[in-house]
């Protein structure tokens, strides 16, 4: 069976650091997106593995996304 899952990636000192939205616990780094995306995808592979041993439910479908607009101040106004 096919799921999808959400990957939000984030550039850090190191490289880049990703998670599925919809499970936070599953996260990781890579020095390129690339390998990131690689051990993302791995790291979540190996959680549902886990998950499914243990009989625990695995979480999908529960995110929902709405835009924020929001005026962010000038630092003279702070």
């Amino acid at each position: 069976m096919l799921s999808n899952f959400t990957a939000k990636y984030r550039k850090i000192d190191s490289g880049y650091m990703g998670q599925i939205v919809e499970w936070p616990e599953v996260v990781t780094e890579g020095e390129t997106i690339e390998e990131c995306r690689e051990m993302l995808e791995d790291a979540l592979r190996e959680m549902m593995l886990a998950f499914i041993d243990l009989k625990k439910e695995i979480p999908v479908g529960r995110v929902l996304y709405e835009p924020i607009a929001i005026e962010v101040p000038v630092a003279a106004e702070v």
